[in-house]
């Protein structure tokens, strides 16, 4: 049984917290006993050995990937989009330029395994009713899945050029314990009564808990079918925005209004301010997608939103 020698970038992010907690806890990968974890970082790991880098300087050390087995990358930039011109170059540098460097550095260190996590944003804007697959390509309508279809393409062609088993994760809209962004900021305005009940709308969102993600890694880093493709990753069960408010509520542990903010009154939101109106399309947009693909490589997924209480979110 071979040893393994692995690198992840972006392990103290969410979904990097969970990756790591997994990895420790296995102490396996891909049948070989792992030898050493190694994280790319602008901090010190307290317990991993840590290359300090920057990603945004693009300042990555020449002999970063050597002896290492499989890379995670999962580092990047995902800020509100509302103003790209502002962070254009940033998103350019993170998700594009770094992933490059980081592939181009793994080929010639000989590493077996690139895993990317990407983004469904990168499969563009939705214009179909039903859930959409891999192949449902359009263009990307804002900065940030833009730059993740760029290193996308650019890192799928490092592959097929090189001995390097190349894989590519997008996930839906992750949720768990620790979840950052609009689910915690609706979760932590329901407790505080501040989130109105708002309208069943029909609309459908995708989501994945963040241990079936890691598990969904896991495989696409180990399964050689996996090489060269994409896979959007889901817990399987859409979501409206309806299911979300009442499923955060059950977790904040507490009850379900029996009444609802008119449809109406939320186009009339709309209307006030642009800012508003963001929001408001953000939460009723329509978001579904098939996972369809990464099933047939035998993925499950063992959670879904309905499961969660406080501990488990």
């Amino acid at each position: 049984m071979s040893s393994k020698k692995i690198l992840i970038t972006g392990a103290t992010g969410f979904i990097g917290q969970q990756l790591l907690s997994y990895l420790n806890f296995s102490k396996q990968f891909d049948s070989g006993d792992i030898s050493s974890i190694k994280i790319i970082s602008r901090n010190i790991h307290p317990i991993h050995e840590t290359v300090v880098c920057d990603l945004q300087c693009e300042n990555i050390p020449n002999d970063i990937m050597n002896d290492v087995d499989t890379v995670f990358h999962l580092a990047g930039y995902a800020h509100d989009f509302r103003e790209p011109s502002k962070s254009k170059n940033l998103y350019h540098t993170l998700n594009v330029g770094a992933t490059l460097r980081l592939a181009e550095l793994a080929v010639k260190s000989g590493v077996k395994h690139f895993v990317f996590i990407s983004s469904v944003k990168a499969g563009g804007k939705l214009f179909t009713n039903k859930c959409a697959n891999e192949i449902d390509q359009g263009m990307a309508d804002n900065i940030y899945g833009q730059t993740k279809r760029e290193a996308e393409i650019k890192l799928l062609n490092i592959g097929r050029n090189s001995n390097m088993h190349v894989s590519i994760i997008r996930p839906s809209l992750v949720y768990g314990p620790n979840a950052k962004g609009n689910l915690r900021l609706m979760l932590s305005l329901i407790n505080k009564g501040l989130f109105p009940p708002i309208p069943d709308t029909q609309n459908r969102k995708s989501m994945i808990h963040v241990n079936d993600l890691v598990r969904a890694i896991m495989l696409v880093a180990k399964d050689e079918r996996a090489n060269g493709e994409i896979f959007i990753v889901t817990d399987g069960k859409p979501y409206s925005s309806r299911d979300i408010y009442k499923a955060m509520c059950i977790i904040a542990g507490k009850s379900i209004p029996k009444w609802n903010v008119p449809k109406f009154i939320i186009g009339i939101a709309a209307k006030i301010n642009p800012k508003i109106k963001y929001k408001l399309d953000k939460l009723f947009a329509d978001e579904c997608y098939s996972s369809e693909k990464i099933e047939a490589l035998g993925f499950k997924a063992k959670r879904t939103l309905k499961d969660m209480n406080k501990t488990s979110f």
